[in-house]
């Protein structure tokens, strides 16, 4: 299983370098694009049902109307842009409202709100696709991936913290392998990363330093570790809910696509809330 998951990771992380760097900006859209049906298909499937005709005509809507935007931004057309401005605050307001308290009463036994958390998938992928596509098109992959590297920070500094120091668990009833230990090691580890990229021109921290204090950014980057915690523990949520171990099997040793991107559809949001609100 651990070959499979090195290998499956090591392919992924060789197509992102790819299209990232490609000449053209349509491979990293459409492969964007791709990443966000297969995650729209999952999540529709643990809130309407594995069974739900539903869940595979959401993705396909979803790749439809991420790749038609695609193509009015790379044609120059950014009149949209407001749209995605309100579908990010909105995301944002879902996480807020809806998805982080329902991470504080962890009712696992309880069905998944259909319609309401179904909204929310459509909104949070839609907002998420819009930033990095938007940030890649106007601000350069380096700006992209230092962004994704927060949240893989964040991941791997709670795991390997976990399994070496972890003592107290974080929310045993949705996923019994988390702990606080390991919790604060990935906010740490974003803090960390956001300070010393910061000094690199065109990332992610870098940004937000130019608008902010560097006490300032401390805090944004806690609250972007938060989030990214929190994504994942939403998605395991779901996951109990729906009894399933995995939101799918189209990647191998990792389970679905949207077991890959769970915190990415958090922190991205927050993190084009915390970048671009001074140009709305």
């Amino acid at each position: 299983m651990l070959k499979q998951r090195v290998l499956t990771a090591v392919v992924l992380l060789g197509v992102l370098a790819l299209v990232v760097t490609a000449a053209s900006p349509w491979p990293f859209l459409l492969f964007l694009a791709l990443a966000c049906a297969c995650a729209g298909f999952e999540w529709l499937r643990l809130t309407l049902g594995m069974r739900s005709v539903w869940a595979p005509i959401g993705g396909v809507l979803l790749f439809a109307a991420c790749a038609w935007q695609a193509k009015q931004w790379i044609g120059g057309d950014f009149k949209p842009v407001l749209m995605l401005s309100a579908t990010v605050c909105l995301a944002v307001f879902l996480w807020l409202a809806l998805l982080l308290p329902a991470l504080r009463h962890a009712q696992v036994s309880r069905p998944a709100h259909r319609l309401v958390n179904s909204f929310a998938a459509v909104v949070t992928l839609l907002a998420t696709w819009g930033a990095l596509a938007y940030w890649y098109l106007q601000r350069g992959a380096i700006f992209v991936v230092s962004l994704l590297i927060v949240i893989w920070v964040a991941d791997i500094a709670a795991y390997f913290a976990g399994r070496a120091f972890g003592r107290h668990k974080l929310a045993p009833s949705i996923s019994p392998g988390k702990t606080l230990e390991g919790a604060f090691a990935g906010v740490v580890g974003v803090v960390a990363w956001l300070l010393t990229s910061a000094h690199w021109p065109k990332t992610f921290a870098a940004s937000l330093q130019s608008q902010t204090s560097w006490a300032v950014l401390v805090i944004m980057g806690v609250l972007l570790a938060v989030f990214s915690i929190a994504g994942d523990l939403y998605e395991s949520l779901l996951k109990r809910r729906a009894g399933v171990k995995d939101s799918s099997q189209l990647l191998p040793g990792h389970g679905g696509v949207y077991d890959r991107i769970d915190a990415v559809v958090a922190v991205v949001p927050l993190g084009f809330l915390l970048i671009e609100w001074r140009a709305w």
